[in-house]
């Protein structure tokens, strides 16, 4: 299919064939361990006209902050002139900046939880405000502030809708997923911890579809929002975050088993968890992208001043605690490998522990306590390459890419120097 052609189908969706215009709140890890998010977040602008944008949360890991959502915010301020002219449902840039929040800046511990923030509250005042449609939540970062506001406001639940972008997320914020999964086993959500990569891995990248000509050709010409598009990732696509979006693009967003541009999903099964209460080999087996937990007894004459780390291949910290003589954490596996993990610590005694663990794909049987809870398609003919579900996404890869760049055209062509 050529762009051409393409473009006239962007033209006629944008009249309105999107559907219902859902409600949304994005929490982004923008400006943090991946720039992808800046890229994500141009895509979501774009189609501010046809969704309810009620709020965008700066949800980190590391360095990201709620200036970097201004930042894309003041180049959507460039462009809002020409766009406003295509849709006058296109919110204002001052809008935008007033239901963007900062969220929690730091882990909450290994309760999952902590003190509310200006995040989490606003999750909690949308979900209440009085609107018959369910809240799409979609999490492209740490899923922290989500489980704040599930834990301060329980009564919410009913009316969310979760897109969590997982996998490397969920490494991250491990504790706050495994509060949510054990204390809100209702709440109904998509766990797309490898889907998302159909939007960059695999699919037509022949020509103007690749990854770095697709940005040259079709975005970066378009405006302040293209030109800083370009500038992401060395001008090539990643954009991880946006299937949650195109989910609500096209699609039935109520099934999540039916094919769409934010991929098709399977319920998930129980049993994904692993405790062990010793130090692991690479001939232990747990389940790639479920949640693993060491409860490993302290060696005699351990002090309440004595200070541990533990570091997951050289370079992911886990949150750890001491209860009652025994060490504990936590780790979700994003990779089919083996993994290590090492232990510090300021006793000698501790000091020098360490392990390996090999994270293998598994599935089972529908889990009758998360009713409503969607994971990664397992059908090996939906995976691209190591990654499940990745097809159900890749396979719109020309529509979707160019529904984008028809949207992409509404800011306007820039002079290039």
């Amino acid at each position: 299919m050529s762009l051409s052609r393409v473009f006239v189908i962007g033209a006629l969706l944008a009249v309105g064939a999107y559907g219902q215009r859902h409600r949304v709140i994005v929490s982004s890890d923008i400006g943090g361990t991946d720039p992808d998010d800046f890229q994500s977040m141009v895509h979501l602008l774009m189609y501010a006209d046809v969704l309810d944008i009620e709020g965008i949360v700066s949800s980190p890991y590391g360095p990201g902050r709620l200036e970097h959502i201004h930042q894309v915010i003041d180049r959507y301020a460039v462009d809002y002139p020409a766009l406003k002219k295509v849709s006058a449902r296109y919110p204002t840039p001052e809008r935008l900046k007033a239901m963007s929040k900062q969220g929690a800046l730091e882990a909450p511990g290994r309760a999952g939880f902590g003190a509310p923030t200006a995040g989490s509250e606003w999750i909690v005042r949308c979900a209440r405000r009085r609107d018959a449609r369910p809240l799409y939540v979609l999490v492209w970062g740490g899923i922290e502030d989500l489980a704040q506001a599930l834990h301060d406001a329980p009564d919410i639940l009913p009316k969310l809708r979760v897109y969590f972008i997982g996998g490397p997320n969920k490494m991250w914020s491990v504790d706050a997923y495994h509060y949510v999964e054990r204390e809100h086993p209702k709440l109904w959500m998509i766990e797309s911890n490898a889907t998302y990569r159909g939007w960059f891995t695999g699919g037509n990248q022949a020509g103007e579809w690749g990854n770095r000509e697709f940005v040259r050709q079709r975005i970066a010409p378009f405006g302040a929002l293209g030109e800083f598009f370009e500038t992401q990732l060395k001008g090539t696509i990643k954009m991880g975050d946006s299937p949650s979006v195109s989910y609500l693009l096209h699609g039935d967003p109520s099934q999540p088993a039916k094919a769409g541009w934010g991929g098709q999903y399977q319920r998930i099964w129980d049993g994904r968890d692993t405790v062990f209460e010793r130090l692991t080999t690479e001939e232990d087996r747990v389940e790639v992208f479920g949640v693993v937990e060491w409860a490993l007894p302290l060696p005699v004459g351990f002090g309440a001043g004595d200070r541990v780390k533990v570091l997951f291949d050289r370079r992911v910290p886990a949150i750890v605690s001491v209860e009652g003589g025994v060490l504990r954490f936590r780790f979700s596996p994003r990779d089919a490998k083996v993994w290590s993990y090492s232990i510090e610590s300021s006793f000698k005694g501790l000091d020098g522990w360490g392990g390996k663990f090999t994270a293998v794909p598994r599935s089972g049987v529908a889990s009758l306590r998360h009713p409503n809870w969607w994971i990664d398609a397992v059908d090996p003919a939906k995976a691209e390459g190591v990654h499940p579900g990745a097809k159900t996404v890749n396979r719109w890869r020309e529509e979707f890419l160019g529904d984008f760049a028809a949207r992409m055209r509404r800011c306007g062509t820039r002079i290039i120097q």
